[in-house]
């Protein structure tokens, strides 16, 4: 099929996935549409005037040469809706695009997709949530998919890089230019370790319109869509919304009722909208994802630092081969004073090791 013509589709105005889908079946493919009589383009369901007289003209072909061109000279690779190249999660959604731009390396099809969103104006509380789940996601190799906004999602794909998991960012715009400018560094190295997506052709600027678009593949390529910390308005409740429409999961982290950036969270959880969860564990325990614990424990084992003294390891023992323990049994196993293991359990979270769950439990990392 002629990636000249799936191009040229793309760029008529009344062509969406469902009059596409039409066009296809009728004539055989992108190039049949464009070779095809006017008459015939007409009897299509769907099919107006104006986007006959559009197929017909000569400016959709000319766009998508030069569109064609950059996309060549540029190592993007073309998603088509109807070729298996295209996400198979994103293509079961009725208002999928028509063609994806992919600028990395990623499996799309990952056995495992989390798309984590949430507001531009993230706090202190927001952007320690997203931290320590994407970290605890590693065990379970998904591929984090988000908005590359700032905030949330600039951080949900600056932890996914640092934990080594595969991260791609959904643009609102095309694959020419990078919004905000100043997470250019961190594309780049997501196009190594994860990759870029959008709809949009190259010269398409960030408008405000483009991203509620934007929003539904981020909804659409993931399993889930976990959404950390949200205002009552704004881009990560619509795309909460958008997963529910498509039957996906939707988790939410709960905050504090006087936040404002905590108020949307809390609304999805109020509403049914989003199950409540606190860390990486509730949520695999929703998506009933499993760990294979003897690569588990080795990994761990491998990143054990060094530097432990005996009381570190001890209590580091115990917590790994626990499992997620409260603090009152650590204290009965090991027969010490409170003062001497709270400080041993934050010398062990300072090192990375051990996490803090509500409810003074721990688990290790």
């Amino acid at each position: 099929m002629s990636l000249l013509h799936q191009i040229a589709l793309t760029k008529i105005t009344g062509v969406g996935p469902t009059v596409a889908r039409h066009l296809l079946s009728e004539f055989g493919g992108a190039e049949g549409v464009f070779a095809a009589p006017r008459k015939a383009l007409r009897a299509i369901p769907y099919v107006r005037e104006s986007v006959a007289d559009a197929i017909a003209a000569e400016t959709p072909l000319a766009e998508a040469e030069a569109e064609l061109e950059f996309v060549e000279k540029h190592g993007i690779r073309t998603l088509f809706f109807t070729e298996k190249n295209y996400p198979k999660r994103l293509r079961n959604c009725a208002d999928a695009p028509m063609l994806l731009y992919y600028k990395g390396h990623a499996d799309l099809d990952n056995t495992r997709v989390v798309s984590i969103v949430g507001t531009r104006n993230a706090t202190a509380y927001g952007l320690a949530m997203c931290q320590e789940l994407v970290k605890g996601l590693q065990p379970h190799s998904p591929l984090v998919v988000s908005g590359l906004a700032r905030g949330i999602d600039s951080y949900a794909h600056r932890a996914a890089l640092a934990h080594d998991i595969p991260t791609v960012g959904v643009l609102g715009h095309g694959l020419d230019r990078i919004y905000p400018a100043a997470n250019r560094n961190m594309a780049a190295r997501m196009v190594e370790q994860g990759g870029l997506l959008t709809e949009f052709p190259s010269g398409t600027i960030p408008e405000r319109t483009n991203f509620p678009m934007r929003n539904r593949i981020i909804a659409g390529l993931a399993d889930v869509t976990v959404v950390v910390e949200a205002a009552f308005k704004g881009g990560a409740l619509i795309t909460a919304e958008i997963a529910n429409s498509y039957n996906r999961d939707v988790c939410a982290f709960p905050g504090n009722t006087q936040q404002e950036f905590s108020a949307g969270c809390n609304y999805l959880i109020k509403t049914h909208r989003a199950h409540l969860i606190q860390g990486v564990d509730d949520l695999a325990y929703l998506m009933d994802w499993t760990v294979d614990e003897a690569k588990s424990d080795v990994g761990k084992q491998l990143a054990l630092p060094v530097s432990l003294d005996t009381d570190e390891k001890r209590v580091h023992d115990i917590v790994r081969q626990a499992g997620p323990i409260a603090i009152d049994e650590l204290m009965i196993q090991l027969h010490w004073p409170q003062s001497k293991l709270a400080m041993t359990l934050l010398q062990l979270e300072i090192k990375g090791i051990v996490v803090a769950l509500p409810g003074k439990v721990y688990k290790a990392v």
